[in-house]
């Protein structure tokens, strides 16, 4: 697969997730994103004024995600911080799944959850992806929680965090894409760090990259 610098760009979401991340290094990162033109900026709710803010006037669109990274809060917290997010100006939201409740086959609690942020989500026209949080996960639950989450009408699934012990493998990302189907976006993420390996997530079904390695990667 071939794409130009422009074309790759459009498919990533320049992240910048750590704890320790400050005002300066987000706008770092906001100024990057514009250079390149990428899809958007990926980073902690607490930071989506201020990023909203540095990419006014730009097509990159600010991500937030929620729920980070354990997804082992409670239904309502998460909802809140996602109504809140979205006004603070989110254009997406990246939730992480209720990995324990997955794993213990609790699937009316995982759908219920994502639903009642899809439709929180949806109720402002944004967009909504799953972190499966993939390391952590069987294929047999991988494959159930792709299914939850198309049942509970998110827009994506997605590999992982970059906080979970492991991230995107080409593998995931053709099994998540065999199993939405064309029902719903796969975005790969973590641990993609060449062009090389960027290319092969989109050949093997991604459809977005969330990346911290964007400039490395579009200055090869």
């Amino acid at each position: 697969m071939e794409l130009t610098n422009q074309e790759l760009a459009k498919y990533i979401d320049h992240t910048l997730l750590a704890a320790n991340a400050t005002a300066d290094d987000i706008k770092k990162i906001c100024a990057e994103a514009k250079q390149f033109n990428t899809a958007s900026v990926c980073v902690n709710s607490y930071w989506i004024p201020l990023v909203a803010e540095e990419l006014k006037g730009s097509t990159v669109n600010p991500i937030s995600v929620v729920g980070f990274p354990f997804g082992a809060g409670n239904t309502e917290g998460t909802v809140a911080e996602t109504e809140q997010a979205i006004k603070d100006g989110a254009e997406e939201i990246d939730m992480v799944i209720n990995i324990g409740a997955l794993r213990d086959k609790q699937d009316d609690v995982v759908y219920n959850d994502i639903k009642a942020i899809a439709d929180k989500t949806h109720e402002y026209g944004k967009l909504l992806k799953v972190i499966l949080e993939t390391a952590y996960l069987t294929d047999e639950e991988k494959i159930r929680g792709c299914e939850l989450a198309i049942k509970a009408n998110a827009d994506f699934v997605k590999t992982s965090t970059g906080f979970g012990g492991g991230g995107a493998t080409l593998a995931d990302v053709k099994l998540m894409r065999e199993t939405v189907g064309d029902q719903a976006g796969v975005k790969a993420s973590g641990g993609i760090h060449t062009r090389e390996e960027a290319l092969a997530m989109i050949e093997a079904g991604a459809s977005r990259l969330g990346m911290s390695a964007t400039v490395a990667v579009l200055s090869e």
